[in-house]
């Protein structure tokens, strides 16, 4: 039987509840949320002669929770307009509506028994063979099956997503022994292609997979640092973006969490863990406890491991100091072994530097990755059976670039096993068993693809659910390489299709980048269907090379950035106008430079969460590598019979003039970034799969290079007089500097087409010609310079 989901009940919309129905939304389901009816008036309901029957207030706690969600930052849907998909309701009332739905997600308070009474109203109303499941991070699955039916039974299961469920991308799948093999497969499925997730299958144990091991990571963090006698500030350091992990590292990501949070988990893991070898590990620490006791829980209450202040009316952040329990400044931190590891980009590369560090550091990371590398071993077939599934929930669920077997592997397991040995940490027999076998790591890459140590089989196979996925890495470890600098590669996908691959520091788009963009093009008009631009950055693009353009600024070097400027606008064109199609797949930020690159492309395959603005007025410019230009051509574009020409022509100009960013793909649709053609990929693992298909798509189409463009029809003069006056007026209102008002001048001039007596049509050429002078232009003024100076040095934009 086919099964398809139309429509989702979410029963509670507290902070998960909610979030998880707008990511429902989010990829166009219909949603049923709903919550209790209150059981007293507020003091504004009685005065409004209202009563506990009234509409308004059976329905407030699910209205004040949702509306409460709709106004959290970062947002929870995609766009505003998505919450129209979500209908609001209560238990009492509207249950039975659930019997419409396809999938019955629960996700009320975490109490065992109340969730049961909620199953068993959900029984009388649901129809035969509806998913069910419990959005739960630590009550066991089976214990909530008592009194069901049988095909509740079958058809029901855990599904515990991460908060939140838009941006963190782990959904644990946990089966009793008596859901359906076919919904735990269906669902495994439709969380990585339709909500976008890295599905883990889970056994049903005590915080399942992620939580298990994260939070003992965590611990063991703190139990390390007590031995070493370190301080709050040094453990942040050494445990954030230096090892792959999010700036929040350790302490400050517990105060974003909340405190009550990891003691909640941990006290239970270490209730419900008896027979866990490492369960000490999960008694809090007394410090903890006080934490606990001063209610100092974090973000939540204003003050946690750290506390943010106002001193001489700046934002000042102090750090706990453990033995004192007083707040401090924080401490310059500084390790021999992380000085060595700051010019190794590579992730890596880094691990065995950091490991084998003769100062404190390395003697921290030693004793804190042995033990979680023994830890997880023993975990084997304890909460999986198979290790990649403990990579995939720690990567997905907290943020790490690589998981504790990946990076376990960049040591070499012989090798480090035989230090953990040195320090205790000896790890599962399994592990010894393999290299004995021959097998010499966790994972390898054989024709692109990455296969993991199978325990059972003493072999490699490769992991189930990646066949479709299109991973650079595991490409470039086989041998696809046909091109590379030291700032970008050419990567054979297969099937006639090549990828520009950018590699430079925050995937900026330097000379390097802008050769090898032109020869993948180059390449493929020469023996190729299709070329692709994507990456595996952090970012797609953060534009231009700044530092660059400072230099021959500050020289005064106008021929050089004259050169520099046309080279970019030309390779900008070249992707517009070559005779193959180019796809471009953007992801996270694509801002200035990686903005007009997608613009320029054929089609833009950009992943959901992208944010892609023109954003070059931080900096005292305007958009100089066709982007100016390129919203003047859509705008002409789609201007109708009707249409007040300056006001859609306005819309354009405000994007560019208040470097506006979208916060989502389908944001950057509503701004005219993304046209309707393009495409928008849930799951970023899959985006460049997609983007090599748009682009063979395109080529089967018959795929003809397009002819430049000599009909943008632009306002002239007219146009320029009423942007100038709009210019003035914020300006006499002082919501702009001069400097400001000379830039957004600059923007107007070229959109509207310069000095034009008469509104009529131009070129791209000619836009680009005007859009390059305005750039150089305010490249020799000083506020442009200090500007650029500002973001290169703090990187923050200076508003002069």
């Amino acid at each position: 039987m086919k099964r398809v989901i139309r429509k989702v009940a979410v029963l509670g919309s507290g902070i998960m509840g909610s979030r998880i129905a707008c990511h429902f939304a989010n990829i166009g389901v219909q949603v049923l949320l709903l919550d209790m009816v209150p059981r007293e008036l507020t003091e504004p309901e009685k005065e409004k002669g209202l009563s506990l029957e009234s509409p308004q207030v059976r329905n407030r706690i699910v209205n004040e929770a949702f509306q409460s969600t709709l106004k959290n930052k970062p947002a929870a849907l995609y766009h505003s307009d998505f919450a129209d998909r979500i209908t609001l309701g209560n238990f009492d009332d509207d249950l039975e509506k659930i019997k419409e739905c396809d999938w019955v997600l629960e996700a009320i308070v975490e109490r065992l028994d109340i969730k049961k009474q909620m199953f068993e109203k959900v029984e009388k109303y649901r129809k035969q063979g509806t998913i069910i499941s419990s959005n739960t991070s630590g009550i066991p699955i089976n214990l909530m099956l008592d009194g069901r039916s049988e095909d509740f039974q079958k058809h029901f299961l855990g599904t515990h997503f991460f908060n939140p469920p838009r941006y963190l991308k782990l959904l644990e799948i946990i089966p009793t022994p008596k859901t359906n093999q076919y919904i735990t497969d269906f669902l495994m499925h439709y969380g990585d292609l339709f909500l976008g997730k890295t599905t883990v299958l889970c056994k049903d144990t005590p915080a399942f997979i992620a939580n298990r091991v994260g939070i003992y990571a965590i611990l063991k963090v703190v139990e390390t640092m007590q031995k070493m006698d370190l301080n709050i500030d040094q453990v942040d350091k050494l445990t954030g973006p230096v090892i792959g992990r999010p700036k929040s590292a350790t302490f400050r990501t517990s105060d974003v969490v909340g405190l009550d949070t990891l003691v909640k988990v941990a006290n239970g893991l270490y209730e419900n863990l008896p027979n866990d070898e490492s369960r000490d590990t999960f008694k809090l620490p007394k410090v903890i406890g006080k934490l606990e006791e001063n209610n100092w829980l974090g973000d939540k209450t204003g003050q946690g491991f750290y506390k943010k202040t106002k001193k001489d009316g700046k934002t000042e952040i102090l750090t706990l100091n453990l033995e004192s329990m007083e707040y401090e400044e924080k401490k310059k931190v500084s390790f021999g072994t992380l000085e060595q590891t700051k010019p190794i980009t590579n992730l890596k590369e880094r691990f065995p530097v950091l490991l084998n560090g003769k100062d404190k550091a390395g003697e921290f990371y030693r004793d804190s990755f042995y033990g979680l590398f023994k830890y997880v071993s023993n975990r084997i077939p304890e909460i999986s059976d198979e290790l990649y599934r403990i990579d995939q929930a720690l990567c997905t669920g907290f943020g790490w670039e690589l998981g504790p077997f990946e990076t376990w592997d960049t040591l070499g397991v012989k090798k480090s096993v035989e230090k953990m040995e040195e320090l205790g940490y000896k790890p599962n027999q399994w592990v010894y068993d393999m290299l004995a076998s021959g097998a010499e790591s966790f994972y390898k890459v054989e024709k692109g693809v990455k296969k993991y140590y199978d325990i059972d089989s003493k072999s490699y196979k490769a992991i189930p659910g990646t066949e479709e996925f299109i991973i650079l890495e595991n490409l470039r470890e086989s041998g696809k390489v046909i091109w590379e600098n030291a700032e970008a590669s050419i990567i054979d996908l297969g099937d006639d299709v090549i990828n520009v691959e950018f590699r430079s520091k925050s995937n900026t788009l330097g000379g390097g980048v802008i050769e090898a963009i032109n020869k993948g093009i180059a390449l493929g008009e020469e023996k190729y269907k299709g070329v692709v631009i994507a990456n595996e950055g952090s970012n797609f693009s953060l534009g231009a090379n700044l530092g660059m353009v400072f230099m021959y600024a500050i020289e005064q070097d106008y021929d050089e950035l004259d050169f520099m400027i046309r080279q970019f606008q030309q390779t900008m064109m070249r992707i517009r106008y070559s005779a193959v199609p180019v796809v471009a797949a953007p992801h996270n930020m694509a801002l200035g430079g990686g903005c007009e690159l997608s613009m320029h492309a054929d089609h833009i395959q950009a992943s959901a969460e992208t944010y892609i603005g023109l954003v070059e007025v931080g900096v005292g410019v305007i958009p100089g590598g066709g982007g100016t230009k390129e919203n003047a051509l859509r705008v002409s574009d789609r201007l109708q019979e009707g249409d007040v020409e300056l006001n859609v022509l306005q819309n354009a100009f405000m994007n560019i003039a208040t470097a506006k960013v979208a916060t989502s793909a389908e944001e950057a649709r509503e701004m005219g970034i993304l046209r309707p053609s393009d495409g928008i990929s849930i799951n970023r693992n899959r985006q460049i799969a997609d983007a090599k298909a748009a682009a063979l798509r395109l080529y089967d189409a018959g795929y003809t290079m397009p002819k430049e463009r000599t009909d943008i029809r632009v306002q002239g003069r007219t146009g320029i007089a009423l942007f100038s006056a709009g210019i003035s007026g914020m300006k006499m209102g002082n919501y702009i500097s001069e400097h400001d008002k000379l830039i957004a001048e600059k923007i107007a001039y070229v959109m509207c087409g310069g000095d034009l007596s008469y509104p009529q049509e131009v070129s791209e050429q000619y836009l680009l010609d005007l859009e390059r002078e305005a750039f150089l232009s305010l490249l020799g003024t000083k506020k442009t310079l200090e500007r650029i100076q500002s973001v290169i040095q703090g990187g923050k934009p200076l508003r002069n």
